[in-house]
């Protein structure tokens, strides 16, 4: 038995391995774009064979598509989208054609798939064809555009269940932190005191809304140009089908999918996805504003600011021994400078679409399924060094008491003139504001502690009744 067999097409003849499911056009396309080395994301294949099932559903319902042939179909799909059969995607994400060989890379291995569960011989293509079946009133143009949604709508639930989980992490440190006194800074100068519960109680606000507009963002693409076929017009495709076809992708994925008003729009302007990935940028900026903030709280330790602990990950020196890393942070904050860095890729790409198609759909595809992978992986991963973390409360307390800051919050009982002759009188003794004001004589070591505690700290601003030294001010 021959390990090749033959497979032809307009430029001629290639021999294509017997046991490939993949055909000529795979090839020729594999061969033509050997860029990069990586694959077709999982996902965008998954939802690929989810649009080429409900098309072939939809194609028998009419009775274009002979039924034994639909069902063998049909199962081929439920086959890919299950998993089975991806390293026969053989073509580079980076492709010309506007995703044409990925198309024909999924029509070739449905095709192929379901001439073996029919009986017949990979490369039998009399049996099931790739094109007159597989590809029956479709385009490149309105499937792959399709599959970007579906599998967008997927990974974003999945992203929005992440920040969900970040959120309530940093939600449950906030209460776990809410007595820990610690210095504000602002423009990394000593500000006023506040509590690390605050801190991250901020953190999980901002976090808070990334899952929001993650959220709503969903709404953006689940309109969707399938049974447009070339430009949206629908060109090539029966009414029935155009009409039917999206409430069968919609039943089969439980996706909120629909199909778009103007057809013509939804093939050749990509804004939807840009605003979404906007989403993806924004959360991407509060994560790596998290995860820097996270890094200066635990700097040291016997050097920096301490005032957190970062639970151990590796050993981070091959020559410092005992020194350990935020790695995770740091981590992370690569993931964020790349969601943002193809924030602007993908930008640029949607705006270089031309007439009536954006010829850059794949590098669009893989920019924007990239970036949710990554976010996803880099959430899960912060989710879990957030839980570990602990404050060193003895050391914030401490650089709280000698934070000139400090000293704001004395203003409202003896006004701005007599705390700066406080100031001037600790630094002179070299000791600490809070201790100075215990020993001045202006209030007892009991009113310094309420002034200075914890709940005073957290609640909005001060009640002017409660001010035991008003006529004292000055």
């Amino acid at each position: 038995m021959s390990d090749t067999r033959i497979e032809n097409d307009a430029l001629g003849a290639l021999e294509i391995p017997a046991a490939a499911y993949y055909g000529i056009h795979s090839l020729r396309s594999a061969r033509a774009f050997p860029f990069s080395g990586q694959c077709i994301h999982p996902e965008f294949i998954r939802a690929l064979a989810d649009v080429k099932c409900a098309c072939a559903q939809t194609n028998a319902e009419l009775g274009c598509l002979e039924a034994a042939r639909a069902q063998a179909l049909e199962q081929a799909c439920r086959e890919v989208a299950d998993g089975r059969l991806h390293d026969q995607f053989i073509v580079d994400p980076y492709q010309g054609g506007a995703g044409t060989s990925t198309n024909m890379n999924a029509n070739e291995v449905l095709a192929n798939r379901a001439v073996e569960l029919l009986g017949g011989s990979l490369g039998d293509y009399g049996v099931v064809h790739p094109f007159h079946d597989v590809n029956m009133h479709q385009s490149t143009n309105d499937v792959f555009p399709t599959a970007l949604a579906v599998a967008a709508l997927r990974l974003l639930k999945g992203l929005e269940d992440h920040i969900a989980g970040l959120q309530s992490a940093f939600q449950e440190q906030e209460g776990a932190f809410r007595g820990v006194v610690k210095a504000g800074r602002t423009e990394l100068m000593d500000a006023v005191p506040m509590t690390l519960g605050m801190t991250f109680g901020a953190y999980a606000e901002a976090f808070s809304r990334d899952r929001w507009r993650i959220f709503k963002c969903r709404e953006r693409i689940k309109r969707v140009n399938l049974g447009g076929t070339v430009l949206g017009t629908g060109v090539g495709a029966p009414r029935e089908y155009i009409l039917k076809v999206v409430g069968m992708l919609r039943r089969n994925t439980g996706l909120p999918v629909s199909r778009a008003e103007n057809m013509v729009d939804a093939t050749q302007n990509m804004d939807r996805f840009v605003e979404v990935f906007g989403m993806l940028k924004t959360y991407a900026v509060n994560l790596f504003k998290v995860c820097s903030d996270l890094r200066l709280m635990a700097s040291g330790p016997s050097t920096g600011l301490g005032e957190i602990t970062l639970p151990a990950v590796q050993t981070g020196s091959s020559i410092m021994a005992g020194k350990i890393n935020p790695v995770v942070p740091e981590a992370v904050s690569q993931v964020a400078l790349r969601v943002m860095g193809n924030d602007h890729v993908f930008a640029v790409s949607a705006a270089c679409g031309q007439l009536d198609l954006n010829h850059l759909m794949p590098l669009l595809a893989h920019t924007l399924l990239e970036s949710l992978d990554l976010l996803a992986s880099a959430t899960e991963a912060l989710t879990e060094l957030c839980r570990g973390i602990t404050a060193n409360g003895d050391s914030c307390r401490a650089m709280a008491d000698n934070c000139r800051g400090l000293a704001t919050l004395l203003v409202p009982y003896w006004g701005y003139k007599t705390v700066e002759r406080l100031l001037h009188e600790a630094a002179e003794a070299g000791i600490g504001l809070r201790e100075h004001l215990a020993a001045s004589g202006l209030a007892t070591q009991e009113q310094v502690d309420a002034m200075l505690s914890p709940a005073n700290l957290c609640r909005v601003g001060y009640v002017l009744e409660e001010n035991p030294f008003a006529e004292g001010r000055q």
